[in-house]
């Protein structure tokens, strides 16, 4: 029977997580604002809100 060898774990960087974990969460943030906001955080006035309109219909997001 062969021998298990021992599993290793890549060496991963603070500096690197760290900007992982940024930009998760930008992104989440982002599709919060196209996805389920509404206008509630975004109180930037029209523009902005149209702008997230426009995106729910382009990714399918139903909105009415």
């Amino acid at each position: 029977m062969p021998k298990a060898q021992a599993l290793t774990t890549p060496a991963v960087s603070t500096t690197l997580l760290a900007t992982a974990a940024g930009f998760t969460g930008i992104m989440l943030l982002l599709a919060y604002l196209v996805a389920f906001d509404q206008g509630a955080l975004s109180q930037s006035g029209m523009y902005l809100h149209e702008l997230m309109h426009d995106g729910r219909h382009l990714l399918g997001v139903p909105c009415h």
